[in-house]
């Protein structure tokens, strides 16, 4: 199986600390302990792939000039700002507008409270004061968010104690993972090949906007390409990917030998497309009509697309740009992503029933995905093998990537359970989704939004990372359940 994870730079974050130096000479030890804190902060935020740029304290004006030089020179995605003491707004200001990348406020308490009694024995008031000044953390944050305010400064907060609480590092982790999808959209390569399903309003695209909102370039691929690398596909290349084929899938006794050898070829020539224009995901659609090559082509890629989907690498059929964006961003996230739309509600077990036609996602499939030979593709021309899976049950994830009426992107979120049940056994995929507030509220809700009629899939409930990817693009995120 070919594999793909987009090739981005691993991820930097920022990080800097923020304290008065007029204390440093008051309060003897505070400077010290202050500064430990923050290499606390340093090691915690240190997960797989992610380089912390650490500059410490910074305690005046022009150490903050300093400190957003170096960020921009670093060239960090994200800052984390603790405060750990009270500090004077101008320390902050000219690092994160010289920086200017997302901000992440950690107003941390050192401990889950003062031990009053110890404080109120200590017989020197100064060092009551450094005791204080070490627990001072909440007190500067109003004005630091106040200066932000002003200045137009997206900021997020995380609020609770340094040591011990999981909820900290939790919302830290996930800001981290958004960062990192952002960097893999920033750098991904979509391929779109063919051309729009004629009259499908809904699914036309901007697709300056999409470069606009998450960076990333478009290729666009003709048909012909694959057709022509198709061509010179060797005997042996075939059936090393049948062998594929019978090792990922549960090819079903009534596929014939010659559908599965014609498959086979198609996703060979993909694997060779994907390759040459280092592709992370396509959309893909083509009639075919008039071009009979192009034809047998277009008619043969749902189980090789299928491939390329499980190894990293989703495919929108289509021609459905908005939701490959929303596939890779549930891929990025590790939940897989995989291509779907309401097909029936099911009023007597309260299920919305969902899937599609084209290729699934096998990493994300309850048991092993089968593949069925179809004699007709509804809607489309000619015929072939298709695939037949259900998602797996438990909890689960649905994204759409929605254009507004004035000019934007948009997230739609909503959280469900997969649930095991009857489905249709057409050879397409089809999932049961129970929703906490019912189908029939999920469905009026969901549609209230104007999103276009696919959606992503993926394992898992993400809804709070995806609502940080979307604070850190800048876009509105809209959570249904």
């Amino acid at each position: 199986m070919l594999t793909k994870t987009t090739i981005a730079p691993g991820l930097k974050v920022g990080l800097f600390g923020i304290g008065l130096n007029a204390y440093w000479e008051q309060f003897e030890g505070l400077e010290k302990r202050l500064s430990g804190y923050v290499d606390v902060v340093a090691g915690k935020l240190q997960t797989n792939g992610t380089e912390v740029v650490n500059l410490g304290l910074v305690d005046t004006p022009q150490k903050a000039f300093e400190a957003g030089n170096r960020f921009r020179t670093e060239g960090v995605d994200i800052i984390f700002l603790y405060v750990t003491t009270y500090a004077l707004s101008s320390t902050v200001l000219p690092v994160i507008k010289k920086a200017k990348v997302p901000v992440i406020v950690l107003n941390l308490a050192p401990e889950a409270s003062i031990d009053y009694t110890a404080f109120n024995n200590l017989k020197d008031r100064t060092a009551m004061t450094g005791e204080w000044l070490a627990y001072c953390s909440a007190c500067p944050v109003p004005e630091i968010a106040n200066i932000f305010k002003r200045s137009n400064i997206p900021f997020y907060q995380i609020t609770g104690i340094l040591h011990g609480d999981d909820h900290v590092w939790n919302e830290a982790t996930e800001w981290i993972e958004a960062a990192k999808v952002a960097s893999q959209m920033y750098h991904n390569t979509l391929g779109l090949m063919g051309n729009y399903y004629s009259g499908m309003l809904d699914i036309y695209s901007n697709l300056a906007l999409h470069c606009a909102t998450f960076g990333g370039h478009i290729e666009i691929i003709e048909v012909d390409e694959l057709s022509a690398i198709r061509a010179d596909v060797s005997g042996e290349e075939v059936k090393l990917k049948v062998d594929e084929f019978y090792s990922s899938f549960d090819v079903q006794d009534d596929c014939e030998p010659a559908e599965i050898k014609r498959a086979a070829l198609t996703a060979v020539a993909l694997d060779k497309l994907v390759q040459k224009h280092n592709l992370g995901s396509l959309a893909y659609y083509h009639k075919g009509t008039g071009n009979a090559v192009n034809e047998d082509t277009m008619s043969s890629v749902i189980v090789g697309n299928s491939l390329l989907t499980a190894g990293g690498i989703p495919v929108a059929g289509e021609y459905e740009v908005k939701n490959a964006q929303a596939m890779k961003i549930m891929e990025c996230f590790g939940a897989g992503g995989s291509f779907t739309e309401y097909y029936a509600m099911d009023f007597t077990d309260d299920v919305v029933l969902m899937g599609h036609d084209g290729p699934c996602h096998p990493a994300i499939a309850e048991g092993k995905i089968k593949v069925k030979p179809l004699l007709v593709y509804h809607g489309k021309v000619g015929n072939g093998l298709s695939v037949e899976m259900s998602v797996s049950h438990g909890p689960v994830t649905l994204l759409s990537v929605v254009e507004t009426p004035d000019g934007k992107i948009m997230f739609l979120v909503a959280e469900a359970e997969s649930v095991a049940g009857p489905i249709l056994e057409i050879g397409n995929t089809n999932s049961r989704y129970k929703f906490p507030i019912g189908a029939r509220n999920f469905v009026e809700s969901w549609n209230a939004q104007g999103p276009a009629h696919h959606c992503a899939v993926g394992k898992g409930h993400i809804a709070s990372k995806i609502k940080k990817l979307g604070d850190l693009l800048g876009l509105q995120t809209i959570r249904v359940c």
